[in-house]
């Protein structure tokens, strides 16, 4: 195996391994192959998503012609914004059903509201807002439409004999490659993990202050079966809990009875209670969300999920982290400011680099 110390001369860029699914991992790999470069893409999950995540749920709502329907709820990221051209014109050429060709996202006008420190409610600021048609997942889904990604696969470390290419291994044992190159999407943490399992303990220190920033976050989705009556779809109140709450069902393309409410708890109150059981944590949010909103409505049904990586506090990132000697580049929103956007900035940014300094070679 070769060590850190021993890195064998960089070659260009023919086939890449990209380590995540994630908007900044299927960004990578479409940009790639615009280029004419081979990628294969490594999921731990069963499918695409990473941040744009929703979670499938019985829909209970007594008498509803649809009481055993499927439903949808977005547990990741609420909404997005796009604000870079280049992101606009990514998701027109990419982001439409592989089925009718219609696009998989559109505006949410949702009406917002924040509570200021002195307990009064304003508008969040004017903003055109997106979610994905009719879940956060089918943006993501239509992404990978044309990528080769091997999902249910765990990559544990990076293995570089002495031909230069690096090989993976996967936590069952697994081998594959070659590639020319390794793309790291994951959470720092993550990366860091895979990182020391290769031998190439020295990068850590490009990011190890990052891997404090990441804030977990506890999300709790209710149904309400007679919907509460509000005047509004979203809501960030002063409160020691609740970060966030947000009415899934008045997003377009949401067919659901009642109402379904997304709750997400503080980042510092969701890092203090990582281990609470999932009881405590739910009345806890839930709590949270009657007093802010004035309601005593109890709902049908609850779930919950923790994000332990939910985002970082870090305000801004170099965009990507890309280690020539080594062959290996991390990318993800964490690197970028945070947000949707910044995920597909992270990507882009790195493919431009290795365009501009001729990294890049097409297969023939």
């Amino acid at each position: 195996m070769t060590m850190f110390n021993e890195s064998p001369k960089p070659t260009v860029i023919r086939k890449a391994a990209i380590i995540g699914s994630g908007i900044s991992g299927l960004t990578a790999a479409l940009r790639l192959n615009e280029a004419g470069v081979e990628t294969v893409l490594f999921e731990k999950s069963r499918g695409p998503g990473g941040r744009l995540a929703s979670k499938r749920l019985a829909d209970l709502a007594h008498g509803s012609a649809d009481a055993s329907a499927d439903v949808s709820v977005d547990i990741g990221a609420q909404y997005f914004t796009v604000r870079n051209p280049s992101f606009r014109s990514f998701l027109n050429r990419y982001a439409r059903d592989p089925d009718s060709g219609s696009e998989t996202y559109d505006q949410w006008h949702g009406r917002l509201r924040y509570q200021a420190s002195d307990g009064d409610w304003d508008a969040f600021h004017a903003e055109t807002r997106y979610v994905g048609v009719p879940r956060m997942t089918a943006i993501s889904r239509a992404l990978a439409q044309t990528l080769d990604i091997r999902t249910g696969v765990r990559i544990e470390r990076l293995i570089r004999p002495l031909t230069g290419q690096w090989h993976l291994n996967d936590s069952e044992g697994a081998e594959y490659g070659p590639f020319d190159a390794v793309i790291l999407t994951v959470p720092p943490a993550q990366a860091e993990e895979i990182i020391l399992n290769s031998h190439l303990d020295p990068l850590v220190n490009a990011f190890s202050d990052d891997i404090d920033l990441m804030q977990a976050c506890w999300t709790v989705v209710a149904q309400y079966e007679n919907g509460l009556g509000l005047d509004y779809e979203g809501l960030q109140p002063q409160s020691d809990v609740l970060q966030w709450a947000g009415n899934n069902s008045s997003k377009p393309g949401r067919n659901t009875s009642g109402e379904w409410w997304v709750l997400h708890g503080r980042p510092d109150w969701s890092d203090e209670h990582q281990d609470s059981p999932k009881a405590y944590v739910e009345k806890a949010l839930l709590d949270a969300f009657s007093l802010a909103t004035d309601t005593g409505s109890q709902p049908i049904q609850v779930h919950s999920h923790r994000w332990l990586y939910a985002k970082s506090s870090a305000k801004a990132g170099p965009g990507h982290l890309w280690f020539a000697e080594h062959q290996v580049a991390l990318i993800g929103d964490w690197l970028s400011g945070g947000r949707v956007e910044g995920a597909f900035e992270s990507a882009d940014s790195l493919i431009r680099e290795w365009k501009k300094t001729g990294d890049l070679q097409p297969r023939g």
